[in-house]
């Protein structure tokens, strides 16, 4: 999956290849810190003082910061040379994080991941600006691949040890540890990102009509429900292992790494179905998705039919990404080739909107009704799903 080499278009040279492996760190830095947030939730709400559904108003903040701050910020750039400009971005980015690790009250930590939301929506999509530029045209699927994994290991990886790191060393130095590994990102990125770099200027109004493209627009709540129909309970899902399935916490970490471990042959899942009219199939999915997060409801009191179930959640957590970043991409080519910068970041910016959904319903649901109650409500919401993309084919053909 994360291999530099292609049997039918050849291998990157070296120079391709160490911009590859700058990209892909660049992923798994800014994915760590978006995701760590998870494995933290218990330590937050226990060190402010503040309950778990209040704390999950941080993983909202960050999604909703970083899907309207992408692309304005995106176009607002776009002028200028890349090089310094990713430097610069990365430097807010460590900066975030250190405010972060910084931080004694809710209101100061809120602003820190707000910060840190925005320039990391910026850094992806000048991420994949920089691959579409510097790598040929017939290896660039291949390579942007590849950076794309680094937000699957942040997942397998990242998470884990920084919830690690948190439970037993206190959740800021969690934050401390990504700020190190986005200084050692910046070193490595001062010698390998190309200094010649200038890219499309893409505009927001540009961006704008994309978006508002009676194509996009359906299709964009497609990733959005999908993952929000996840994110009500993977917001929650530390407290969830804890307090229902009995989970000992001294094991949350190791959980969450056989978890991140299973959602990367989600991704594998979600590129073999794009292979083949992808978005038709997931209609057909995403109520295979609400079956798997509606009976976790009755399998919670049960310690391995619990983790079996979250298992398939995992495996069901991005199998729509593939088939509809190729479906954006179609579209940008076919309509808005000169905001086609901007449409690289629609995908995550509709997952992140997904996210602040999921997380924002997930906490009214365990404030309202008991944290249980995620997982059913999480269903409803992949039916929605199922509901929207069935609409999208029928509108789209």
């Amino acid at each position: 999956m994360m291999s530099l080499h292609s049997s039918e278009q050849g291998s990157l040279n070296p120079k391709q290849k160490y911009l590859v492996f700058t990209l892909f760190l660049l992923t798994f830095t800014v994915g760590t810190s978006e995701f760590i947030i998870i494995g933290l939730l218990n330590n937050i709400a226990d060190s402010l003082n503040y309950s778990i559904s209040n704390i999950g108003i941080l993983v909202t903040a960050f999604a909703v910061a970083f899907a309207i701050g992408t692309p304005i910020l995106t176009a607002a750039l776009s002028r200028f040379s890349k090089y310094p400009i990713l430097l610069i971005v990365m430097l807010i980015f460590i900066a975030g994080n250190i405010g972060s690790a910084l931080s004694d009250n809710f209101t100061m930590l809120l602003l820190s991941r707000i910060l840190t939301a925005i320039v990391t929506g910026v850094l992806i999509a000048m991420a994949m600006t920089v691959a579409s530029i510097k790598i040929p045209s017939e290896k660039v699927g291949k390579a942007i691949s590849i950076i794309f994994s680094g937000f699957t290991v942040a997942a397998v990886l990242g998470v884990p040890i920084g919830t690690y790191i948190g439970e037993n060393n206190g959740w800021k130095m969690t934050f401390w540890s990504v700020a190190i590994l986005g200084i050692i990102l910046l070193v490595i990125s001062i010698y390998t990102i190309p200094k010649d770099l200038k890219g499309n200027k893409g505009t927001l109004k540009q961006f704008i009509r994309f978006i508002v493209h009676r194509q996009v627009l359906l299709s964009a709540l497609i990733p959005a429900l999908s993952i929000g129909a996840t994110y009500a309970v993977y917001t929650f899902l530390t407290p969830l292992l804890e307090q229902a399935i009995g989970v000992p916490a001294k094991y949350i970490s190791v959980v969450l790494l056989l978890f991140g471990v299973v959602s990367i042959f989600s991704n594998l899942v979600g590129g073999t179905i794009a292979a083949k009219n992808g978005v038709s199939k997931l209609r057909f999915i995403f109520i295979v998705q609400a079956i798997v997060l509606g009976s976790l409801y009755f399998t919670s009191h049960h310690l391995i039919v619990g983790l079996l179930n979250i298992g398939f959640m995992s495996l069901l957590m991005y199998i729509q990404g593939s088939s509809l970043q190729m479906y954006f991409v179609q579209i940008a080519d076919r309509y808005f080739s000169s905001a086609k910068d901007l449409a690289s970041s629609l995908t995550p910016i509709s997952l992140n909107i997904g996210i602040a959904l999921g997380s924002v319903i997930g906490s009214w649901a365990t404030n309202s009704i008991g944290l249980i109650h995620v997982t059913w409500v999480g269903a409803l919401i992949a039916v929605a799903a199922s509901i929207v993309t069935f609409i999208s084919i029928r509108f789209n053909n």
